[in-house]
């Protein structure tokens, strides 16, 4: 019974290293797929040498214990062949649970996927890298550009008194005037634009920074489910 267990931990073991590991690379010094075809030949073997030890040549324990196996089997294969889905969905919960956190997922075709839980007030909001500086920025779809308050402006260090103010804009505090600026660089996880368009708004006028449209529109989509927001690359 010692040994069941011991070759029950080898074989959960290799099935964990290779869901640690993905889809690319090795396991172990071993191509993953290699490895993989590996760890359900010892499952197999492993299987067959239970059932026969097991039963003391008996037909009926034999059949049952195989079973067994057959089942554990199964359910390892699965796990493993759905790992990718099973990590995704992982981190989907965990878009839930923080909202405003970044989750990075795939989707169905390949692409970067950003995934933003709804905030208690309705908005999506990040964590976005503006020139390599971190700033935390809501969601808007409704603004055209890019739009920093003048307090993120000066965090990424534009001087904001050499600013032309020269374009009226609607904030939710009102009419305000903005200057138009280009952002070199721009990202929210791994998906990341250059060049960008933006505006700052005078000082006072807006409350947080917005992710509007020049850079949201360079997505291949934008889709909101439920309360989640999906940013596909």
């Amino acid at each position: 019974m010692r040994l069941f267990w011991v070759l029950i931990a080898i074989v959960v073991a290799g099935m964990v290293a290779l869901m640690t590991v993905g889809s690319g690379g090795t396991t172990f010094g071993i191509d993953n797929e290699a490895f993989a075809r590996t760890v359900i030949l010892v499952s197999l073997l492993t299987m067959f040498a239970s059932g026969f030890l097991h039963s003391g040549r008996k037909i009926g324990p034999m059949i049952r214990n195989l079973l067994i196996w057959a089942v554990i089997l199964v359910v390892i294969a699965a796990a493993y062949v759905f790992r990718n889905d099973f990590s995704n969905a992982g981190d989907r919960l965990m878009s839930a649970f923080l909202p405003g956190r970044a989750i990075v997922t795939t989707s169905a075709d390949g692409r970067d996927e950003v995934v933003l839980g709804k905030q208690q007030d309705g908005h999506f909001a990040a964590r976005v890298t503006v020139n390599d500086h971190p700033l935390d920025m809501l969601v808007d779809t409704g603004a055209s550009r890019v739009t920093l308050t003048d307090a993120d402006a000066r965090r990424i260090g534009l001087d904001t008194d050499t600013l032309n103010f020269s374009m009226m804009v609607q904030t939710a505090n009102g009419s305000a005037l903005a200057a138009p600026v280009t952002l070199d660089q721009i990202g929210i996880g791994p998906i990341s634009r250059s060049n960008v368009p933006a505006m700052v708004v005078a000082k006072g006028k807006l409350s947080q920074s917005l992710l509007g449209m020049s850079f949201l529109s360079t997505l291949s989509s934008v889709n909101m489910r439920a309360d989640q927001l999906y940013l596909t690359d």
